[in-house]
C-alpha cells in the first residue's frame, strides 16, 4: 500500500494537515469590528437606558422584517429566548410541554424554568425532528404546548405539527435556534407558530460576538409580553423615559447592544454567506453520496435546510461490514476520520430524558415542578429507540463547513471519507477489537 492510501491511522499521511485543521468561527471582518466599535462610542450600552435608539431597537426591526414577522424582542440568549416565549403563551406551573427527545437541554429547560414538566416525543430517522406521528401519544389534559425544534436547521413538519395542536388546543413554539433563514413551505422558520425562539450564540449560523437571542411573533400581545418580563416586568414605551413601574414579574433578559451590534453587521451579509454555505455542503455531501454506508441526512422538497450542523449516519451492513453493530462501526469510523484530520463528533450523547436532570427530577428542588403536575412522572431513555439509534450510528460536523470561503477544506474532508471508506476491512477489524 502507498504511504498516501494508508490510513493515518497506520501512520500514513493525514489528508488535512494539521495546519489547515483550524475552524475560524465566527468570521470577524473589519465591517463586524467597526460595528462594534461604533456601538461603544455609541454611548447606547445598555438597552434600559436606550430609550428606543441605538442597535437593539434597529435589529429588533431589520430581524422581523427578514423572517417576515410582526414582532421581534431580543433578549440575552436562545434559552431566555424560549423560556420567555413559553411564558408569554401561557405556560406555567404544573403544565406540560412537549419537546423532541434530541435537541439541546434549553428546549427542555424552557419549560422547567416556567415551572412547567417536559413530556418528550421521539423523533423521525431522517429529518432528526419531533415525530408528529407521535406527539399526540404524549398529550394529557395537562398538556399546554408543543416546542418543535427545527434540528441542525432543518425546519420541522410545521404544517402536521400546528393541526395537531389546534386540535387539542394548545400553543406551538418553535425552536429555531439553528435554523436561521431556513425555510418551509415558502416561509421563514420562526413566524410558523405562536412564536420563534432564535439564539444568537458566537456558534451560530447568524453569531453575535458572545450570547443573545430574540423571539418574534405576529401577535402583539405576547410580544408585549416578552418585552415587559426581559426586562423587571416593566412596560418601557420607545422614545420615552423609563418610570420604573413594574407590572408583573420580570427578569433581567435584556441583551447587550454590543454584541446585538456585532450581529447586526453579520445580518447584512447573512444571505450571501448562507447560499455559499449551501452550496459547499451539497457539493461535499454530493461527493460522498456513493460511499456504501453513509445516510445523508435528508432535506424534502418542501423546505430549505440552514445546515447549522451536518449529521451522518453510518450503516455497516450496507458497507459489507458484517457482526459489527451500528455503534461501534460508528466510533471506528470517527477514530478513523479524526485521524485523518476530519473533525466529526458526536451531538448529543443520550436522549434527552435520559440526562440526570430529568432522569432523578432535579429541577427547582424537593421535587418540583413534577410535585405540580398529575400522577407520577418517570424519565426512561429506552422508550425512544429512534433517538437512540441515530445517536448511536451518526456523527455530526458541527463548524468547520460554518464559513462560506473554506471550501477547500470540505473538499478535503470529502477525499478523506473516500480514503477511509477505502480501507473498510481495517475499519471493520478495528470495530470488532473495540469494548
Amino acid at each position: 500500500m502507498r504511504t498516501a492510501d494508508r490510513l493515518a491511522l497506520q501512520g500514513g499521511e493525514p489528508v488535512v494537515p494539521r495546519d489547515q485543521r483550524a475552524v475560524r468561527w465566527p468570521v470577524v471582518t473589519a465591517e463586524d469590528e467597526a460595528a462594534v466599535l461604533a456601538a461603544l462610542r455609541g454611548g447606547h450600552l445598555t438597552l434600559a437606558s436606550s430609550m428606543g435608539e441605538g442597535d437593539v431597537p434597529e435589529f429588533e426591526v431589520e430581524w422581523a422584517e427578514y423572517v417576515g414577522a410582526g414582532h421581534c424582542v431580543a433578549v440575552s440568549n436562545g434559552t431566555v429566548a424560549i423560556a420567555l416565549a413559553l411564558a408569554a403563551a401561557g405556560v406555567g406551573p404544573g403544565d406540560e410541554v412537549i419537546v423532541p427527545a434530541l435537541s439541546f437541554v434549553a428546549t427542555a429547560t424552557g419549560a422547567l424554568h416556567n415551572l412547567a414538566i417536559p413530556a418528550f416525543v421521539d423523533i423521525d430517522p431522517a429529518t432528526f425532528n419531533i415525530d408528529p406521528r407521535r406527539i399526540e401519544e404524549r398529550i394529557t389534559p395537562r398538556t399546554r404546548a408543543i416546542v418543535p425544534v427545527h434540528m441542525h436547521g432543518l425546519p420541522a413538519d410545521m404544517d402536521e405539527i400546528r393541526a395537531i395542536a389546534e386540535r387539542h388546543g394548545l400553543a406551538v413554539i418553535e425552536d429555531a435556534a439553528q435554523s436561521h433563514g431556513a425555510r418551509y413551505r415558502g416561509r421563514r422558520t420562526g413566524v410558523l407558530s405562536a412564536a420563534g425562539a432564535f439564539s444568537l450564540n458566537s456558534s451560530k449560523n447568524l453569531p453575535s460576538c458572545g450570547e443573545a437571542g430574540m423571539v418574534v411573533s405576529d401577535d402583539a400581545e405576547l410580544a408585549a409580553r416578552v418585552r415587559r418580563a426581559r426586562q423587571f416586568g416593566e412596560t418601557v414605551e420607545q422614545d420615552q423615559n423609563r418610570d420604573y413601574l413594574h407590572q408583573e414579574l420580570g427578569w433581567n433578559y435584556k441583551p447587550s447592544p454590543v454584541l446585538i451590534a456585532f450581529a447586526r453587521s453579520q445580518l447584512r451579509r447573512y444571505d450571501r454567506e448562507q447560499a455559499m454555505r449551501e452550496a459547499n455542503v451539497s457539493a461535499f455531501l454530493e461527493a460522498i453520496s456513493t460511499l456504501p454506508g453513509v445516510v445523508l441526512p435528508e432535506v424534502p422538497a418542501d423546505r430549505t435546510h440552514a445546515w447549522h450542523l451536518i449529521r451522518i449516519r453510518f450503516d455497516p451492513e450496507a458497507a459489507g461490514v458484517e457482526g459489527v453493530s451500528r455503534k461501534r462501526f460508528r466510533q471506528a469510523l470517527q477514530r478513523a476520520l479524526n485521524a485523518e484530520g476530519v473533525l466529526v463528533r458526536e451531538y448529543q450523547r443520550m436522549p434527552l430524558p435520559g440526562q440526570p436532570l430529568f432522569r432523578h427530577l432535579r429541577g427547582m428542588g424537593d421535587g418540583y415542578p413534577w410535585r405540580l403536575g398529575a400522577g407520577e412522572y418517570r424519565y426512561d431513555p429506552a422508550e425512544y429507540p429512534v433517538t437512540n439509534a441515530v445517536l448511536d450510528d451518526s456523527l455530526t460536523i458541527q463548524k468547520a463547513h460554518l464559513d462560506p470561503a473554506r471550501a477547500d477544506l470540505l473538499e478535503r474532508y470529502a477525499r478523506a471519507f473516500h480514503k477511509v471508506f477505502g480501507n473498510l476491512d481495517l475499519i471493520a477489524r478495528l470495530a470488532r477489537s473495540q469494548r
